[in-house]
């Protein structure tokens, strides 16, 4: 029966890993609770904007709306026969197509914060993944070094 050294299986010390993941979770959670999402989507809102690249004045917008009259062509033709191929690819195409539209016009916006704050959540977040990933490496207790990784 093979001994549990540390963490990762290794001699990294559990200290350091757990101490290292909570800074790691704490410095990401108070990163990401400074980040707010916006979109500007709606039915009558562009999706998608195609322009030429020869004509400047010449604009194509595809409307969150006009993605939902192929995806009711497809339902219609998936409920009135399951096996056509043609109602699945017009249904699943529309839908990945509203995905990533909806996916697109998400906007990230970071709020304000003083420098102690983005100074704190830099030091918790990386000096927690540093002081993580240190824990996964061997560590010879007599000398304080880094040993090999075997």
């Amino acid at each position: 029966m093979r001994k549990i050294e540390g963490a990762g299986g290794t001699k990294g010390g559990f200290g350091n890993f757990f101490s290292g993941l909570g800074m790691l979770v704490v410095g990401f959670y108070l990163l990401l609770n400074k980040i707010v999402l916006t979109s500007t989507l709606g039915m009558g809102s562009s999706l998608y904007s195609f322009r030429n690249v020869a004509n400047t004045s010449y604009n194509v917008s595809v409307t969150s709306g006009m993605i939902f009259i192929p995806m009711i062509f497809g339902i219609m033709m998936v409920f009135y026969n399951a096996k056509s191929i043609w109602g699945w690819l017009l249904f699943g195409l529309s839908a990945a197509a509203m995905i990533f539209g909806v996916i697109a016009s998400v906007q990230l916006r970071i709020q304000s914060m003083t420098a102690f704050d983005a100074v704190t959540i830099f030091i918790l977040a990386f000096g927690g993944l540093a002081l993580f990933l240190r824990s996964l490496k061997n560590v010879d207790a007599s000398l304080g070094d880094t040993g090999s990784a075997d």
